[in-house]
């Protein structure tokens, strides 16, 4: 049988699987690339990484609000049965905590933008110019913006370990399918 877009009572689909990997990679990727372009001396070099940063904070909040947008269509499949009670309710609550720091972690970067008083434009990808959030400029309103977006990114990738970790439990450790369905897509058939 061929591999299924959506996702089945087992396993998830091709779309769920290529969202997740790709925000991920987009996810840590921008961890990354924030943490070297405010400590590189260039500041040409430094103003292209923040630019590219940028980019790829609208990619994903899109990709984000479209994985949302899918999983609200498509059930999640149903945990092992050798998943436990606490974990069964805790699960839901920390893939909810992770779309929420996903999504709250672009609009706060694009909130920054929007008050600095360098009024530097923001073109995704050198493509258009992205209108900013009527928000009134200011530095203390910078200075907020600039924490909470710092706070979110290590809260972010504080979940994203708690969520790589709890998936190499499962699948070395208790060596259920929950790491597998994430790979391996859904048949239509299943």
């Amino acid at each position: 049988m061929q591999p299924s877009i959506a996702n089945t009572s087992t396993r998830y689909g091709w779309a769920m699987i290529i969202l997740h990997w790709l925000i991920g990679i987009i996810f840590i990727g921008q961890f990354a690339l924030g943490f070297v372009m405010v400590r590189i001396e260039s500041q040409r070099t430094s103003f292209e990484l923040i630019q590219l940063h940028k980019s790829f904070g609208f990619l994903l909040l899109g990709l984000i609000i479209l994985r949302i947008a899918w999983r609200l269509g498509n059930a999640a499949p149903a945990l092992p049965a050798s998943v436990g009670t606490l974990e069964r309710r805790t699960a839901p609550l920390a893939h909810f905590a992770l779309y929420a720091f996903q999504v709250a972690l672009p609009l706060s970067g694009w909130a920054l933008v929007s008050v600095s008083t360098l009024e530097i434009p923001t073109m995704p990808f050198n493509q258009f110019v992205m209108p900013n959030l009527p928000l009134a400029e200011s530095d203390a309103a910078e200075s907020f913006w600039s924490a909470a977006h710092w706070y979110l990114a290590y809260a972010g990738i504080a979940l994203v370990a708690l969520h790589i970790g709890a998936a190499l439990r499962h699948h070395f450790l208790l060596r259920d399918n929950v790491l597998t369905r994430m790979i391996t897509p859904s048949s239509g058939g299943e």
